[in-house]
């Protein structure tokens, strides 16, 4: 029993995160693919360019890619804050439905740096 619960210990160590597996992952994708498309087009070309972060975010996640990982983190940070920005050329409506966006989206990545990062 104690070599077993060693080798559990060992295994549970040495295992990352399996991104096709996840939960956060899947939606994120969910995300990406049902984002609405916005009157402005400044607003819809941001979005573009964050929806490419993002499943380059999800492939280094899946690869391992630590170093590709935290690039696309830094850009994603900086499209989120281009949004934020152009957040005030919408409409009210459109808005909101954005806003419900970018939180789930932040939510889900946060939670798989969470894992990837060993925190619970």
């Amino acid at each position: 029993f104690s070599s077993e619960a060693k080798s559990d210990y060992k295994k549970s160590k040495s295992i990352s995160i399996n991104i096709t597996e996840n939960v956060n992952a899947s939606e994120i994708t969910n995300l990406i693919s049902t984002f609405p498309k916005f009157t402005n087009t400044a607003v819809n070309d941001e979005v573009s360019t964050l929806k490419y972060t993002l499943q380059n975010y999800l492939y280094a996640v899946a690869a391992g890619n630590n170093s590709g990982k935290n690039k696309t983190i830094r850009n994603l940070e900086k499209s989120y804050k281009n949004i934020q920005k152009l957040r005030k050329y919408l409409k009210k409506d459109e808005d909101e439905v954005l806003n419900r966006y970018l939180v789930r989206l932040k939510t889900n990545i946060t939670v798989i740096e969470d894992s990837v990062n060993g925190k619970k």
